[in-house]
């Protein structure tokens, strides 16, 4: 069964709009685009070609969120957090296998729990905040995002909580994500790659939705260059209460 024969036009204009949609917020506030890809492309196509479709579109736009700032700039965010990059890696491959093998429910709501309670606690002015990295959180935060990532493609959620409790400022913090979210993207095409999920046919599928979620990008820039770190925190703080609460809908709903 070849590509053409896997979707309908009306499934691959509907991944446009979502993957557009996911551009927007992901220019932003630096991250999501992949939780909104899972969960959109979820709700109409197979699970597997939903985690495949996410794919070249998040490898896309990481490229471009983390080299906005030019290629120094990248390598002194990679240099540090290494140590993340790392762990975050390692999980990530080992996780990716267990894909159809290992039930996600219990991993997802055991990581949207602590996210929603996160955000809410700070929407409501009660900051949870670290004066500086810690070796363990930061190891910690780098297992749940690389399992989490391996299982269902979304690994961001983990990323920007721990980089919002450091308060790390707004353009720093877009660059840090997008270089860690770029690793990351190579590291889950690679992974799965053994697992059955990159195909000639899906990754066909992937490419289509790269210049809409592009385009989507440019303009969240647009919005987001206009807003200051308090409305950029917020904002960042929002999506990821949106995000806890998907990942527990998923672990619960399936």
């Amino acid at each position: 069964m070849g590509f053409p024969d896997l979707l309908s036009m009306v499934d691959i204009a509907l991944a446009i709009l979502v993957a557009s949609f996911a551009g927007v917020v992901k220019g932003m506030v630096g991250f999501a685009m992949p939780m909104i890809l899972i969960s959109g492309l979820g709700s109409f196509l197979a699970p597997e070609l939903a985690l495949a479709g996410l794919m070249l579109p998040t490898l896309a736009t990481n490229a471009w969120q983390g080299m906005r700032d030019g290629l120094r700039a990248a390598l002194a965010s990679l240099a540090r957090f290494k140590l993340f990059l790392g762990v975050g890696a390692l999980c990530l491959f080992a996780s990716a296998q267990l894909v159809g093998v290992l039930p996600a429910a219990v991993l997802l709501t055991v990581i949207g729990v602590p996210l929603v309670f996160f955000a809410v606690w700070q929407l409501l002015g009660r900051p949870l905040t670290l004066s500086e990295a810690s070796r363990r959180i930061e190891v910690a935060m780098a297992v749940l995002a690389g399992s989490l990532g391996g299982l269902s493609g979304v690994w961001g959620p983990p990323v920007v909580a721990y980089l919002t409790a450091l308060d790390t400022p707004k353009a720093e913090q877009m660059r840090i994500q997008g270089v860690l979210y770029l690793l990351g993207s190579v590291a889950l095409v690679i992974a799965h790659t053994g697992s059955g999920v990159v195909t000639r046919h899906s990754m066909a599928f992937s490419a289509v939705l790269v210049p809409a979620a592009l385009a989507g990008m440019w303009l969240g820039y647009r919005l987001q260059d206009r807003i200051d770190q308090a409305a950029f925190r917020r904002a960042t703080l929002v999506v990821l209460l949106l995000a806890g609460l998907n990942l527990i809908r998923r672990g619960v709903l399936g």
